[in-house]
């Protein structure tokens, strides 16, 4: 299902680059304090793709299984070299389906949040825009994701 978006994106040290061929279904903005921990930061910006829309380019992304608060493992696609977190599976989607860092993208600007998620631990001296569309907690993806992201991550899940 590859369209015309392709985004390129890489580690900090250069060793992994790889390529998202499509657009994301979501892109979420995540306040979450496991979010907050992992990034080093107020939140994660993470982009909703199929996995085989992602292309490695240069370099072997290493996986490393993180348990999260839940318990569960999600499993972070890391550089082996500088460490830095290109994208994730959560066990909720699956392994066929990517959550790509917004901030490894060499145009990050291209896919601002869709959404804010987990607001209700989100940094008090963080305000959002007044458009943000926010959730205190997750949200149902029947009422936020358009028909088609929806159809995506189905047929994702299902391959």
């Amino acid at each position: 299902m590859t369209d015309e978006f392709a985004s390129h994106g890489r580690c900090a040290c250069g060793e992994v680059r790889y390529r998202m061929n499509s657009r994301p279904m979501i892109v979420h903005a995540c306040h979450c304090t496991e979010c907050q921990r992992l990034s080093g930061g107020a939140f994660a910006i993470n982009a909703l793709v199929e996995a085989d829309q992602l292309d490695v380019l240069a370099g072997r992304p290493e996986a490393v299984p993180v348990k999260g608060t839940s318990g569960k493992l999600q499993t972070i696609m890391r550089c082996p070299d500088c460490r830095v977190a290109l994208w994730s599976h959560y066990p909720g989607a699956g392994p066929r389906i990517a959550f790509v860092r917004v901030g490894t993208l060499d145009e990050p600007n291209r896919l601002p949040p869709d959404v804010h998620i987990y607001t209700s631990t989100r940094l008090p001296w963080l305000e959002l825009p007044a458009s943000a569309r926010a959730f205190e907690e997750f949200y149902d993806p029947a009422k936020i994701w358009t028909a088609e992201s929806r159809y995506r991550f189905k047929q994702a899940r299902e391959a």
